[in-house]
Parts: C-alpha cells; structure tokens; sequence
C-alpha cells in the first residue's frame, strides 16, 4: 500500500550550479529543472511579503520566479482540467534539500479555486538563487513554515478514496 505522500526525504547534496527539482508523479511530462530554467522559461512574478514568526519577528522580503501551477501546468498533471472535483483531489508534496516538505492542495493554485499566487522564486531580495536552488513561495501565509529552501523535489498526485492515506500513484 502506498502512501498519501512520497517515502521521507533525505537531504540531497548537490554541487553548486547543478542544482536541479525534479517534478514527479501522476504528470503527462515529468521535469527536471534548474533555477535558470525556471526564469527563463516561465513569466517571472514578485511577491513582497511579511513573515510574523513568534521566534524571529516580522521579517520582509522580496521574492521573484513563475507561478508554480504555470509550472506544473507544464508538466501535465493527469487530472481531467474539466472536471473541477477531479483537480480538487490533487495534491504537491514540495521537498527541500534540508529535508523539509510542505503538502499544498491542487486547488489553492486553481485559478477555479484559491487562485493563490505560489511561486517557485528564483530570486531573493534581488539575489538569484542559482546556486541555492528555488524557494518555495506562499505569500498569503502568516509564517514562513511553508517556504521550503533548495527545493529538490515535487510529486503531484490524487488521493484514491478521501478518508484514506492510499494514492493512485507510487512512488
């Protein structure tokens, strides 16, 4: 039986500029790419934002990369687009190269749905992130725990039967 989210992740040590995230799972198109791929190939957004973390306080930055749905989009998830209940049971496990992972629901980037502009930055504060791999972006979140660091990894896949932990997909 498989799990509703990929094996845990184990921290990936990659040399500087080779950096690459792998989209997997139930894609038409899975793709590997750099942060240089994601800024060339997709519209770049900006997203100013506040953390308001109890343990650092406010901190303000600024944010530039593609829309992550326009990303994934491209990689062709395999949901019938015009069915809405079919994307709705779509979920993103996001990994970082620390370990860290975030679980977002198709839907809050559903321009039928949340419509929330998640990005993958390729740029911090106006410093490209080339070398430190793509961030993962919630700017409508209070905290910061969903911005995951040196992303290596997203799998996008539907839940089987909801109540369950199965997917249709393993890894």
């Amino acid at each position: 039986m498989s799990r509703l989210s990929p094996p845990p992740p184990r921290p990936v040590s990659v040399p500087a500029g080779l950096r690459r995230l792998v989209i997997r799972g139930q894609l038409r198109q899975p793709l590997a790419l750099t942060v240089a791929d994601l800024r060339e190939r997709w519209a770049q957004r900006r997203a100013e934002v506040v953390f308001d973390c109890a343990t650092n306080g406010p901190q303000h930055h600024t944010f530039e990369g593609p829309l992550l749905r326009e990303v994934i989009d491209a990689a062709g998830p395999a949901f019938d687009a015009r069915r809405r209940k079919d994307r709705s049971r779509f979920l993103l496990s996001v990994t970082g190269g620390d370990g860290h992972h975030a679980v977002l629901s198709w839907a809050e980037l559903d321009a039928d749905f949340g419509d929330s502009p998640i990005l993958l930055a390729t740029a911090l504060d106006g410093r490209a992130l080339d070398e430190a791999g793509s961030q993962l972006v919630v700017p409508s979140d209070r905290c910061g725990a969903r911005y995951i660091s040196a992303i290596t990894g997203i799998w996008v896949g539907a839940c089987a039967v909801p109540g369950t932990c199965a997917v249709m997909d393993r890894p």
